[in-house]
């Protein structure tokens, strides 16, 4: 629907002059905005209505002749309005005409059809111009605006109404409404239809903040009865502009999740909530409504789109205050008229906080600017210590300009003069400048508007509470109490903290010092008397600790802490000092002391069970044993224990001769550490020594310790080399059960020999071990080794061997200093105990 369209432009033609009746009786003739047909008359009582002239029947009904009439006289009405509405921007422009020229009525309404034909506009165009030329308000900006954006666009695109004539019937109709109702029809009929939009509602805000439905145009009456009044906190998007004291725009009201009124009716629809305010004070909000997704609007058209939120705050501003409902203003305080200034500066002098009454300052604009002080209450006090007379009247940032600084305090005053919520904040920092020099301070603050007037009050923090109050949480938290006892007259100072330390009501009297040790264990009745006879005799600080008995049978552990007052001629005046629960803690040193014992009786009873396997193991396995009486064979032996005696490890080695002539050569790690290993240990290596005098061969061997570390063992696994040596022959024969093999030093060469096929010793109940003969040369070197030589935590064993094997390779003046070189030069970083065992063929 688009606004009205007058038969040739002009809604004055066939109208009679100013004077006469502006609104059309039964049988005149009355302009049809629809389609600029000729004008037709009203039927009266007794008259045929006048079917039209292509003959077509009379409707069949009474039911549709009835509805056809009542839509036309619908239109008719509407007509009449738009008729009422453009005459007068007519009578406005003629009033100007009559102001500057000087002349009378009718030779103004001359001149003004005189100026129309020679310009060829219609007299409502040219009188809408003559007053934006006069005005030179929002309204013709918006209007100039838009015509500068649309010059040079094509007729097809160019709008089909004056700018300038919509806004400014939009102007007219309102002003002259009776109520927000007949503004919101109006500018959606004149002006936002042609925008695309299909509704409009415009919002009051409540002195609690709340929205009330004041004017809707375009939503349904169920739609606008549900939506009648917003309580303060639900977030609307009229809310949203309102806190936000901005323009908001919504592409789609559904995309953006904010509820709103005529949602449901079109949810995709996009949303311009504008605040509708004048003099920095919002008095409502307009909410227009487009039934599709809205596209970014030309800037032209939010510069009418503010036009109008403008015209709607002073047509907001002239309208009576009312609550929601019907109902009185929240919280029963009546919220002034007017200003509300003496009413509420009469309030504020019945408060013990300073207050101040502030009334918005416009500049020649109408825009908010300051504001004025119109009342100091009687508390009021002034940092710079002006009386209140000086401060009464002043503007706000003339007598504090710090105000408008870090603290935001202006701006908060504005927030709340705008948009009505309060303001409240706890430890808030003022600054007010003294000389020229910041003076900050903190304090509580409430800013709240009553009408068109603003309440400030503050409480300066007391800092001598501030600390009072810290000193008494610090007490509770600490379990402490403070008291003073006055020697002279008996009388006894007790913190809270106290009755409740001593069990004691608050009605009861308090415990005086020379009392203390009624209320003692009595075996710390002593050390009660000590402690008096030092503070009340010898006049000294003294402090102790005792088991206090309460009346309910609870014990505590209190520490008491008391210092002497002295008079001027020495003598004891008063007793002041604290007492302290420390029962926590004194349990919690018992539980230490009781676990600091038990720590020392496990340090001593481990490092004693370490020493008795370590012994053991040195017995069993000394570091150096002494040479072996074999001709033509030299055997040497190391053994490296842990660094850590709490680390003493399983590993193990043997070279014995047989009753045979062989000789028995092995090594053997077994897993773990502590007694359970070196226990492994023991057993292995004498079930080995028992199980070769039966010359069987070392696959056989460990064929058999296998089943003994499983089936005789408490789950014992180990690994082991095991060889046999002829010294008739020079032959080796060995095998390995998961060990390392060993290492042949021939020449200027190393290299460890092959990798026999041999599971671990425990792990399964049968295994079968594969075993090999080595025919060895004279100056021939055979290393065993267990895994402590070589691993480190940061290499694999397969790079620690090679290094191994680039040591041995060096010559040696003798068998035991290679060995001593092996060990000085083991990388090795695991902290476990080494054996190497070498034989030399001479």
């Amino acid at each position: 629907m688009s606004g009205p369209r007058f038969p040739g432009g002009d809604p004055s033609a066939g109208l009679p002059e100013a004077g006469a009746a502006a609104l059309p009786t039964p049988g005149t003739a009355v302009p049809y905005p629809a389609d600029g047909a000729p004008a037709v008359a009203l039927p009266t009582p007794g008259t045929a209505v006048q079917h039209p002239a292509d003959g077509a029947p009379a409707l069949a009904s009474a039911d549709g002749r009835l509805a056809a009439t009542v839509e036309r006289l619908r239109g008719e009405v509407r007509a009449a309005h738009a008729a009422a509405e453009g005459r007068a921007l007519i009578e406005l422009a003629k009033g100007v005409i009559v102001e500057r020229l000087g002349c009378g009525p009718a030779q103004a309404a001359r001149q003004l059809a005189e100026l129309a034909d020679r310009a060829g506009l219609s007299r409502l165009e040219l009188a809408a111009d003559i007053i934006n030329q006069t005005a030179r308000d929002r309204m013709a900006e918006a209007a100039e605006e838009f015509v500068r954006t649309a010059v040079g666009e094509p007729a097809a695109t160019a709008p089909d109404a004056s700018v300038a004539v919509r806004l400014r019937t939009a102007e007219s109709a309102a002003l002259s409404a009776d109520d927000t109702q007949a503004v919101a029809e109006s500018l959606l009929r004149h002006a936002l239809e042609p925008l695309g939009a299909v509704a409009v509602a415009i919002w009051t805000t409540g002195p609690d903040t709340s929205l009330s439905l004041r004017g809707h145009a375009g939503f349904g009456l169920d739609e606008a009865a549900r939506w009648h009044y917003v309580p303060p906190g639900v977030t609307t998007a009229a809310r949203q502009a309102l806190i936000g004291r901005r323009t908001v725009r919504y592409a789609s009201l559904a995309a953006a999740g904010i509820p709103s009124i005529g949602r449901a009716r079109h949810p995709d629809g996009g949303r311009i909530v504008v605040p509708a305010g004048t003099g920095g004070r919002i008095h409502g909000v307009l909410e227009i409504c487009w039934a599709r997704p809205l596209d970014p609007l030309p800037q032209a058209v939010e510069r009418q789109i503010e036009a109008l939120a403008e015209l709607c705050a002073h047509t907001l501003e002239a309208l009576p205050e009312a609550s929601p409902a019907g109902s009185p203003a929240p919280g029963g305080f009546p919220v002034p008229g007017g200003h509300g200034a003496p009413a509420l500066a009469e309030l504020s002098d019945g408060l013990y906080d300073p207050a101040l009454v502030l009334t918005p300052h416009l500049d020649e604009a109408g825009k908010l600017v300051d504001f004025r002080i119109r009342h100091a209450n009687a508390h009021f006090r002034d940092p710079a210590g002006r009386p209140r007379g000086s401060v009464d009247g002043a503007l706000l940032l003339e007598a504090y300009p710090a105000t408008a600084g870090g603290s935001e305090l202006f701006e908060r005053i504005e927030r709340v003069y705008a948009t009505g919520e309060p303001f409240r904040a706890r430890r808030a920092r003022l600054t007010a400048l003294v000389d020229q020099v910041p003076l900050a301070s903190l304090a509580d603050i409430s800013i709240s508007r009553y009408g068109a007037s603003v309440l400030l009050i503050w409480r300066v923090e007391d800092e001598s509470a501030r600390l009072a109050s810290l000193l008494q949480h610090a007490q509770r938290l600490g379990r402490v109490g403070a008291f003073e006892e006055d020697v002279v007259a008996g009388d006894i100072t007790w913190h809270g903290q106290l009755y409740e330390l001593f069990g004691r009501m608050p009605t009861e009297p308090p415990v005086a010092l020379r009392d203390l040790a009624a209320h003692a264990h009595p075996d710390d009745a002593d050390t009660i008397r000590r402690f008096l006879r030092k503070v009340l005799h010898q006049r000294r600080v003294g402090s102790t600790a005792f088991r206090m008995l309460r009346h309910d049978g609870v014990t505590r552990h209190i520490r008491v802490t008391a210092e002497p007052a002295l008079g001027t001629d020495g003598a004891l005046q008063a007793v002041r000092g604290a007492y302290q629960d420390i029962s926590a803690q004194h349990w919690t040193e018992v539980a230490l002391t009781a676990t600091r014992d038990r720590l020392a009786e496990t340090e001593e009873a481990a490092e004693e069970r370490n020493r008795l396997t370590l012994q053991l193991q040195h017995a069993i396995m000394p570091p150096v044993k002494p040479p072996l009486d074999v001709p033509g064979l030299d055997v040497a032996v190391r053994y490296r224990p842990a660094e850590s005696e709490s680390l003493v490890g399983g590993d193990w080695y043997d070279a014995v001769v047989l009753p045979s002539k062989k000789v028995l050569l092995c090594v053997g790690d077994v897993a773990g550490h502590g007694v359970e290993a070196a226990t492994g240990m023991v057993v292995l290596r004498n079930a080995l020594r028992g199980l070769a005098v039966t010359g069987a061969g070392p696959g056989q061997l460990l064929s058999w310790l296998n089943s003994v570390a499983h089936h005789l063992t408490a789950h014992v696994t180990a690994t082991a080399v095991c060889g046999i040596y002829d010294p008739g022959s020079r032959t080796l024969r060995w095998a390995r059960a998961g060990h390392l093999p060993p290492v042949l030093v021939r020449g200027d060469e190393a290299l460890d020999l092959p990798l026999l096929g041999g599971l671990l010793l425990g792990a399964l109940a049968e295994a079968e071990y594969e075993e090999t003969e080595l025919r060895l040369e004279p100056g021939d070197t055979l290393l065993m080794y267990t895994d402590g030589l070589v691993e480190r935590r940061d290499t694999v064993v397969h790079d620690s061997v090679a290094q191994l094997l680039t040591v041995a390779r060096q010559p040696s003046d003798s068998l035991e200093r290679l060995l001593d070189r092996l060990l000085a030069r083991s990388k090795s970083d695991t902290d476990d105990d080494t054996c190497v065992v070498g034989v030399q063929v001479s």
